[in-house]
């Protein structure tokens, strides 16, 4: 049957919407859309990285730029000239952006230098540093302007499409069907779009580098939308100009931004920042002490900044991270490491002479400096990560897994392996993702995984300053089967820090350590009678340990206990 519908044609002399001004003002739309999006995680991720707290960083900046759109949104209603005001928001948001990291960086760095410099100037000794007052409200406020950039940057982008819809209304005489429906449909895929790039490519950039590259693409549907509308638009010579000032700006922020942002980024440390890498998982920084008097220079590695390890306590926080496990172990020719991607831990196991040591971790990167260095590390930086995991990963009995070790554990099981002892040294649960890394559905697998005269150990940060957390790691591993001892140590770098340990049959760990009378293999700091020590608690200790729950999958209870925990005493100057 032939159609009866027939599009109207409009009217001679009616201004109809051409196909290529639409096609050009949607293809606009959808860029902005997916840059506005790679703003949003540029900055929830920078904030994580630098201020901690990735998590949290990422829900406040989302929730904060949505409500921000929704007012600019209804601000948009108050420019006059839709033309115009469309091709200064571009110049704007293209500046906003690109800069936005720098400052932030710029000001948190700045202010945490005032104390050093006030305290230098009059003479104030190191252990007395002024941080009250301005100084201290200089640097709390420096921890939300991330924040304010974002609300900055919300309100602007949610201009954009009231005005794109002006816009595309004001070159058709006609009301336009669905216009709304329209661009918000480029809006959304753009959207969609912003966020495959956002994972594929941009997570592997600098920080600062993303955010020029990103700002670029503002500016660039700047002068689309100047070119093709220059007669609407008002003060478009000075508009123009405006964006070739942007471009050169631009150009200098992709090439040097970076070293700059890092420089400021660095001024949160105290001692010398020597090589820093942002990996697709993770922002590392090392720094470098130097002592003088032929002492070697203490290096120290910051992963979001947060402390990993220093060089010069390490070796007291992974003998008893090891030695203890592997000592209640009744073999040691399969080990299993999850994490430690440093070698660190790695070159203690190997100490038991095993036949086989598997290592799995999920940040090749990371380990990969630890192996072979890097062309762009000082190579004073690169020899000592060699030395001081004694060139571990290169030992030809290390079978080495780059996974996720939630889902790596099952492909171990499908594979049938059993090991002798497992060793978990992993970061804090201070992210959802860790926190399942530390739940009993995990430690159910590592159980499968583990010999029935085995051992394992499990890094369960500070007793003293997360109580409830490490009290929580041990009632969980408890939950999986596991007969559960805790056990703790001083590392200077850390303070106070503890660990979980946990065996299947016959004896716990701690009786079957208890008889030791000779540590089975050389180390320069432990020695049974500090580990039969480290098992000791204060007498009240475990008094309201039936309070604590178990951190059952999904539930985020552990997440909770260690975020409460380490936010009372959080600081922004790293030692």
């Amino acid at each position: 049957m032939q159609s009866t519908h027939t599009t109207t044609p409009a009217p001679a002399g009616v201004k109809s919407l051409s196909w290529f001004d639409d096609l050009l003002l949607l293809g606009i739309m959808a860029v902005l859309a997916a840059c506005g999006l790679i703003y949003e995680y540029l900055l929830s991720h920078y904030a994580g990285r630098i201020l901690g707290a990735l998590e949290a960083a990422i829900y406040t900046m989302i929730g904060l730029m949505i409500v921000s759109m929704g007012v600019g949104a209804f601000a948009a209603r108050k420019i006059r000239c839709a033309f115009t005001g469309f091709a200064m928001l571009e110049l704007c948001v293209a500046l906003c952006g690109a800069l936005a990291i720098l400052i932030t960086a710029a000001v948190i760095g700045f202010g945490q230098q005032l104390p050093i410099i006030i305290a230098s100037t009059i003479g104030l000794p190191p252990d007395q540093l002024p941080q009250g007052g301005f100084i201290g409200t200089l640097q709390k406020l420096s921890e939300y302007l991330p924040y304010a950039w974002g609300v900055l940057l919300g309100l602007m982008i949610g201009m954009e499409i009231p005005l794109i819809a002006r816009v595309r209304q004001s070159l058709c005489d006609e009301h336009l069907m669905h216009n709304a429906g329209t661009i918000y449909g480029a809006d959304y895929i753009g959207a969609g779009v912003g966020a495959a790039i956002w994972v594929i490519f941009m997570l592997a950039l600098d920080i600062q580098l993303a955010a020029a590259l990103t700002a670029s693409f503002n500016l660039l549907a700047g002068f689309l939308f100047i070119w093709r509308f220059w007669s609407k638009i008002r003060f478009n010579r000075l508009l123009l100009a405006g964006h070739l000032l942007a471009t050169g700006i631009l150009l200098v922020l992709a090439i040097h931004g970076p070293k700059w942002d890092q420089a400021f980024n660095n001024l949160l440390y105290k001692d010398k920042v020597v090589y820093a890498k942002a990996t697709r998982f993770q922002q590392l920084t090392f720094t470098e002490r130097l002592r003088g008097n032929h002492l070697a220079p203490v290096y120290s590695l910051y992963i979001n900044g947060r402390l990993q390890f220093s060089s010069q306590d390490e070796h007291i926080y992974h003998a008893f991270l090891v030695h203890p496990t592997l000592a209640a172990s009744a073999r040691h020719d399969k080990v299993l490491i999850i994490g430690g991607g440093d070698g660190l831990g790695l070159r203690q196991v190997l100490k038991w002479q095993p036949k086989q040591v598997t290592l799995m971790d999920l940040d090749a990167d990371l380990v990969r400096l630890f192996k072979e260095g890097d062309p762009e590390m000082p190579p004073r930086l690169s020899n000592a990560l060699l030395k001081l995991n004694g060139d571990a990963f290169n030992d030809a009995r290390v079978e080495l897994l780059i996974d996720d070790a939630f889902n790596g554990a099952d492909k171990l099981i499908r594979r049938g392996e059993k090991f002798d002892a497992i060793i978990v040294d992993l970061p804090d649960p201070s992210h959802p993702d860790l926190n399942k890394l530390y739940s009993d559905l995990f430690y159910r697998k590592l159980k499968e995984l583990l010999s029935s005269d085995g051992a394992i150990s499990v890094q369960s940060t500070s007793p003293y300053h997360a109580a409830k957390a490490f009290i929580s790691v041990g009632k969980t591993l408890q939950a999986a089967s596991f007969q559960v001892e805790q056990y703790h140590h001083n590392v200077p770098s850390f303070g106070e820090w503890g660990w979980s340990i946990g065996t299947l049959r016959g004896q716990n760990a701690k009786q079957r350590l208890s008889s030791m009378t000779e540590l089975p293999v050389d180390d320069p700091w432990l020695t049974p009678g500090l580990i039969r020590a480290a098992f000791e608690f204060p007498k009240n200790y475990y008094e309201h340990a039936d309070q604590v729950k178990v951190n059952d999958i999904g539930s985020m209870h552990l997440y909770r206990y260690h975020q409460r925990a380490w936010s009372e005493d959080e600081n922004l100057t790293l030692d």
